[in-house]
């Protein structure tokens, strides 16, 4: 249909008397007349797209905890190519109608187990050749949880599922290892300013078990008096009033975080602030 007959068509249509009896089926024609005209203007434009289109995308879960004075990271071993039999983090491909939190959590539940787990995002990895079967962008996220709150349950890809020492980590699948240093990094700077790393600790902890925690994340010392009092002139911690039991050496007193005096304090203005000693 040439531009005469779109005009033509256009004028019939307008007509308020010599085409009355025309009006409508010319209209009829015109307007499937633009909406083809759409259609193939659409489908050409897909087409110059289409190459942007044949990217996958996984999310991969950084999940942090602290065991036996150690900084630890939960890894699965895989059952799948590529890198069947490697360690690496729980990730895994999102779904075409899933959001990218839900995908996340779904992942983390079906790989190992953890369920009601608060993540964060973290950030986006897509250098060229991360995975060797094609075009794969990763969104990575992290938590910190404590270890003794899940019972870990593998399944899926994975065939075994367990808490590695972070400072022991190496030959993970894909660029695993990166995410971890990256995810590691935000933990160091996040300690620093707000208390996270609580966390981390049992419900009832020492003060030595929470100097061991910063000491494990800042991979420094810390003067053992100089962190208590700091640590203990924040008045962020409850006495529970009692002390360890079944220990070998003198019972030390048990604490507990008191995250509703922490928020009321913040509202008034309150800066959690601690800083590394000297480095191991």
């Amino acid at each position: 249909m040439n531009l005469l007959l779109k005009r033509g068509l256009t004028e019939k249509c307008s007509s308020p008397s010599k085409y009355a009896a025309l009006r409508r089926p010319y209209c009829t024609l015109y307007t499937i007349f633009v909406a083809n005209k759409s259609f193939c203007t659409l489908g050409s434009a897909k087409k110059n797209f289409d190459g942007f289109f044949k990217s996958a995308f996984t999310v991969d879960n950084v999940i942090f905890g602290f065991d036996e004075s150690k900084l630890k990271v939960l890894l699965i071993r895989r059952n799948e190519d590529p890198f069947d039999d490697h360690w690496a983090l729980p990730g895994y491909f999102v779904r075409s109608d899933e959001d990218l939190d839900a995908a996340a959590q779904r992942v983390l539940r079906e790989i190992t187990g953890l369920e009601n787990v608060y993540l964060e995002q973290l950030q986006s990895f897509g250098a060229p050749g991360r995975h060797a079967f094609g075009r794969v962008i990763t969104v990575a996220y992290y938590s910190l949880v404590k270890v003794a709150d899940f019972e870990l349950q593998a399944a899926s890809i994975a065939q075994e599922v367990a808490w590695h020492n972070v400072e022991d980590i190496n030959g993970l699948a894909f660029d695993h290892e990166d995410i971890v240093r990256v995810a590691f990094d935000r933990l160091k700077r996040s300690i620093r300013t707000r208390p996270v790393g609580f966390e981390l600790l049992p419900p009832a902890f020492t003060l030595t078990e929470l100097q061991h925690l910063y000491e494990a994340i800042w991979e420094m010392e810390l003067e053992k008096r100089n962190f208590r009092k700091k640590i203990l002139s924040m008045d962020l911690l409850k006495d529970l009033g009692r002390s360890q039991t079944g220990v070998a050496h003198r019972p030390a007193k048990l604490y507990a975080f008191d995250e509703g005096r922490y928020r009321a304090l913040t509202k008034d203005g309150f800066s959690f602030e601690l800083k590394e000693g000297k480095r191991k």
